[in-house]
């Protein structure tokens, strides 16, 4: 068996950027085998392996069982050729040349190989904030294009020093062999620390004056991997209410990054679980149990169970941590109230000069803004409430392929876009809410971007927008359409989100899906956010068959105020002017309004005038339940409200079924919460914890109530919950034990946030089986 054979072999994974091509080469070497391995411009990996029969049978068992950590092999094709009897193997420059997509790979957390090194007075790389390797370091954050070559990453000013070039032709140096982001002191990127005039500090080691200066409770802006941080105290008072009072930002919970996972033990339960997540190349923001005796100031999650805690995931900040007294920091996003992340010197010169005393800044350019991403436990399942750093921008693989090319523009709120092909959804980095211009050009940004480096064909591609009139994201993506000739599919809110997360999960066939939010526009032109909608994954077809009782909304004044939605709730069910300021002020809440009776009597006019707008929200249910309990009577922040009445019901020692109906009006069941609202107004010494638990954990049981009656006689592969208060972890239970009394099974989504940040993924999906259906083989459906 010594014959000779080739074969040549296409990669496709996450196989970019996590040291494959030196892995190969050292993989051909061990087997003694010659040809070639190369980057090629869909982010694949293609490579060309010629010996004898038993070299190239070790050579691709080795490939799955010794690849490089970071990497993911989805899947490998190979094809026979002719020997062409080469006497080497090589890395071959890489070509841009598309043979079939990969994924372009996303920014990976410190591993503990370079971490040790930046530790080690001995070693050369001791103390360098910059370090990294094959196994880690950004990439997406830095690339301009695909391939992942060096030239094409901002680390391209960097010439490699003579000791990182001969790491970097070392075949044997498993880490920097090739590596195309590897750096050192003499080479890599230089730091400078300024005061808040842009003053340059006078320093030998800016990092330490750094983090001295956050000691004696100064606001540090840090530019970070993907963008900049706000870095402050997070023991002292008075600092976190500096930070909220110059960010405008009132009662919205602050992240903590700390040295490891050992130091956030002491603010918040880190179970084994937990700890493999926060210590994984991905290194999320994650939402823990505060511990009673947590060091940290009340303020910075405030009306919060849990905090939101990550650990050092650059050797930056692990360097600037170390250097602290308490070992953890508040690092929360570099932005003003409202806009993005800064990446750049200007935007934090403009920006964050009135929030920092003092900036830490490198010169390697943040070529892709990347948050950080966040996960929460839900009815013991992490869900996503961001995707972002660690996570995108890969694919998300789907069981079928897609007919055409996917462009969609997603939600206004926690907005992502994504594109689709073959049968891979590609969701954006998180966007943000799309208030401001510079959040709406981040999100043209991400998606020419997608479109440019995943190669999307805009001659066959679709815009897939929301059904509301007045988003932001569809006007983009109706400007998009417009300017390149390509036609729109306009999809419902609450069909994306469900849809979504029955793809997510693989269903097939018929599905029951609960859409429960805030704001979506429905097809009857109110507003949803209770949506009980039966489909099926494989027709653009669904049917609305349980929703919730509507509340009048006056205005985005009421969505700010929840006690004028009890208001608004009151006038509707023929409640008098005086009637309801007397229940509101026996509830003393018509002193927490800014204009106090004369907001109510605004409220009551409108109501009586009809001109409102009819809201089957879950988001305003919440708000009014969350105000008569007296634990937020204002929204400083996207569901407050809602947030806090959870974290009051994490401390409750039990739940009780609270009475509500279930009628049916015209073949809609509807759940008439007004007996738990009613309740909320006449009661006057209740344990707010254990009100607040049974009435979210009746919701959901009843919600479950619903999908029973409309389950009854069909075949249900599934039941998907999706939406912003999807996650609330007691609406979750009272679902699912519910539905396991009818043997249902329920999923929640699982590589896609819950929120509106999974609403272009169901975009995707929906608009596929639109066309689907609707393709006549010669032209777009309009």
């Amino acid at each position: 068996m010594n014959e000779r054979v080739a074969l040549r072999i296409l990669i496709i994974g996450l196989v970019q950027g996590v040291g494959f091509r030196p892995f190969i080469h050292r993989l051909a070497y061990k087997h003694r085998l010659y040809g070639y391995v190369k980057n090629t411009g869909g982010s694949e990996v293609e490579v060309w392996i010629e010996g004898n029969h038993a070299g190239v049978k070790s050579f691709l068992e080795d490939l799955y069982k010794e690849k490089p950590p970071p990497a993911i092999i989805e899947e490998v094709i190979i094809r026979e050729e002719i020997p062409r009897n080469y006497n080497d193997f090589k890395i071959l420059p890489s070509e841009k040349k598309l043979f079939l997509r990969s994924n372009i790979p996303p920014d990976f957390a410190i591993c503990k190989e370079c971490l040790r090194e930046i530790l080690d007075p001995k070693d050369r790389r001791y103390k360098y904030a910059f370090n990294s390797c094959a196994w880690c370091g950004p990439r997406f954050s830095m690339m301009y294009s695909v391939p992942y070559d060096r030239e094409n990453t901002s680390m391209r000013k960097y010439r490699l020093c003579e000791e990182c070039l001969k790491e970097y032709k070392d075949i044997n140096n498993i880490r920097r062999y090739h590596a195309q982001g590897i750096s050192c002191p003499r080479d890599g990127p230089r730091l400078t620390l300024y005061d808040n005039e842009w003053k340059e500090i006078s320093t030998n080691d800016p990092i330490t004056t750094a983090a001295k200066l956050v000691d004696e409770g100064y606001i540090l802006a840090i530019k970070g991997l993907g963008g900049y941080h706000l870095a402050a105290k997070a023991t002292d008072d008075d600092v976190v209410l500096l930070l909220r009072q110059r960010k405008k930002r009132p009662s919205k919970p602050f992240a903590i990054m700390g040295l490891d996972t050992k130091v956030l033990n002491r603010i918040v339960v880190v179970d084994d679980d937990a700890e493999k997540l926060l210590r994984s190349p991905q290194a999320p923001i994650l939402l823990l149990p505060k511990r009673s005796d947590s060091p940290v100031s009340k303020y910075v999650s405030p009306g919060l169970s849990h905090e939101g805690v990550f650990i050092a995931y650059t050797g930056l900040h692990y360097l600037l941590l170390m250097n602290t007294k308490d070992k953890f920091l508040i690092m929360t996003s570099g932005n003003s109230t409202g806009e993005p992340m800064c990446t750049d010197e200007k935007c934090a010169r403009e920006k964050l000069s009135n929030i920092a005393d003092y900036f830490l800044v490198h010169d390697r350019e943040i070529v892709n803004r990347v948050d950080d991403s966040v996960l929460r436990r839900t009815d013991d399942k992490w869900v996503f409430l961001r995707r972002s750093r660690g996570y995108a921008p890969t694919w998300i693989r789907v069981k079928r392929k897609l007919l055409y090319e996917y462009i969609a523009f997603g939600a206004d709120l926690n907005n992502c876009g994504a594109i689709g092909f073959d049968d891979k959804i590609v969701p954006t980095q998180f966007i943000g809410d799309l208030d401001s211009v510079s959040a709406q050009e981040d999100l043209l940004k991400a998606i020419n971007y997608y479109i440019r480096n995943y190669k999307i064909n805009l001659g066959k591609a679709i815009i897939v927008i929301d059904k509301h009139p007045e988003y932001y994201s569809r006007r983009l993506g109706e400007t998009f359409a417009k300017e390149h000739g390509l036609p729109i599919v306009e999809v419902q809110h609450h069909y994306s989100h469900v849809l979504g997360a029955a793809i997510d999960n693989g269903l097939e066939g018929q599905v029951i899906g609960i859409a429960i939010d805030g704001v979506g526009w429905g097809d009857d032109n109110t507003i949803w956010g209770g949506e009980i909608l039966l489909f099926n994954t494989h027709e653009y077809v669904y049917n609305r068959i349980g929703s919730i009782l509507q509340v009048p909304v006056t205005s985005d004044r009421d969505t700010i105020y929840p006690a004028r939605l009890v208001a608004g709730f009151l006038a509707l069910n023929g409640y008098s002017l005086e009637e309801i300021i007397e229940l509101l002020k026996r509830k003393k809440l018509v002193e927490k309004l800014p204009l106090g009776k004369m907001e109510i009597e605004a409220v009551y006019n409108l109501v009586n005038m009809r001109r409102y707008i009819p809201a089957s929200s879950t988001g305003r249910f919440l708000d009014m339940v969350s105000v008569l309990l007296g634990i937020a009577h204002y929204r400083s922040y996207e569901g407050e409200p809602a947030i806090k009445l959870e974290a009051v019901a994490d401390y409750a020692v039990r739940n009780d079924l609270i009475d509500m109906k279930i009628r049916l009006e015209n073949s809609l069941y509807v759940l008439d919460y007004s007996k738990a609202i009613y309740m909320l107004l006449e009661e006057e010494n209740h344990d707010p914890r254990i009100f607040a638990r049974s009435i979210l954990y009746s919701y959901g049981y009843l919600l479950g109530e619903i999908i029973s009656k409309g389950a009854k006689g069909r075949k249900i592969s599934g039941v998907v919950i999706s939406g912003g208060a999807a996650v609330n972890t007691y609406i979750n239970k009272g679902i699912r034990e519910k539905l396991n009394e009818v043997g249902l099974r329920v999923y929640l989504p699982r590589h896609i946030p819950a929120n509106d940040g999974g609403v272009s993924f169901g975009q995707v999906a929906a608009a596929d089986l639109y066309m689907n259906q609707y393709n006549s083989g010669s032209s777009f459906p309009q």
